[in-house]
């Protein structure tokens, strides 16, 4: 599933080359079910002849804003993907819907499993409004070690699952939580009042960084993401857990382990990442020991060290 990097990536990629744009035709909706509070009559009342104004993210939707305060956001779920195409490429197997462009190109919305979904929104208020009730602070833009500890503060849920639910933190998937839970040494089933500052203080600061690096190699490519222009990513071969059942942690050599949360797959370093938390007594108080370590030299992992994974290799 694309995550919050892939969705940036495709944000970046189409702003400089849609903003200005007037859009002339919206057709090929062959999917209504992509459409949970439009059709394709309305969202061709609603876009032809508009100029795009602003290609944005918010957690992993994808934004587009027109004059006149109409907006489209788009998620793409398992294996959505927003291609910009000139109008003579034939579209795609599974493309859903097309937007038509005055520079002679299409915007167009392919998705093989049918999971994607468009809504347009005909004020920014109400865009808001939608956005509020089903995401969190955006782990990109808003994060950071005081949000983050006050978003922990009073839940006992799994560490995992947590970092899953958009509610709580907008922009993470699967992928993404296992390399933030690697950088920060915690183990995907700790609850989250088991952390001590520190802990938190390196799980904020290891969602950013593998949320940063995933933008900088254009997102992760597995199967089916690729960015505006058909690119696949590169973020698949600079991995540390995901992916990688069996094969050595790059801190350690530990073999990596799988093991399944929620009917999700979580791998993780058992050596580096243990679940149990030891706990002493310091000034009258209770704390973790045993886990809270800092890294070696003090800072986080890098997420380049080591080396590209075997071509060939699955997810």
């Amino acid at each position: 599933m694309p995550e919050l990097p892939e969705v940036e990536t495709t944000a970046r990629s189409l702003r400089p080359r849609l903003v200005g744009l007037h859009v002339t035709a919206v057709d090929g909706v062959d999917w209504p079910r992509m459409l949970p509070n439009t059709t394709e009559e309305d969202l061709r009342s609603a876009l032809v002849g508009r100029r795009v104004a602003s290609v944005d993210r918010r957690g992993k939707y994808l934004l587009i804003g027109f004059d006149d305060d109409q907006w489209l956001a788009v998620h793409r779920k398992m294996s959505g993907n927003l291609l910009l195409q000139d109008s003579d490429v034939p579209p795609e197997r599974h493309t859903h819907l097309s937007i038509q462009l005055d520079n002679g190109q299409r915007l167009r919305f392919v998705d093989a499993r049918k999971f994607g979904r468009v809504y347009l929104f005909r004020l920014r208020e109400q865009l808001d409004d939608f956005l509020a009730e089903r995401l969190g602070p955006d782990s990109l833009v808003d994060l950071d070690e005081g949000v983050l500890a006050a978003k922990l503060r009073g839940r006992k849920a799994r560490l995992k699952p947590l970092l899953l639910d958009q509610a709580f933190l907008a922009g993470v998937g699967n992928l993404y939580a296992d390399e933030a839970l690697w950088a920060a040494r915690l183990h995907p089933l700790r609850t989250a009042d088991s952390l001590s500052p520190a802990e938190v203080r390196r799980l904020a600061q290891a969602i950013k960084q593998v949320l940063v690096m995933g933008i900088e190699r254009r997102g992760t490519s597995f199967s089916t993401y690729r960015d505006s222009d058909g690119s696949a990513g590169e973020n698949q071969d600079h991995l540390n857990v995901y992916g990688r059942e069996g094969q050595p942690c790059p801190r350690c050599s530990t073999p990596i382990r799988r093991i399944l949360i929620g009917q999700r797959s979580s791998y993780f370093c058992p050596r580096d990442q243990r679940e149990s938390v030891k706990r002493r007594v310091v000034s009258g108080s209770v704390s973790p020991s045993g886990t809270d370590r800092p890294p070696p030299g003090g800072t986080l992992p890098s997420a380049t060290g080591r080396a590209p994974r075997a071509a060939g290799s699955r997810r």
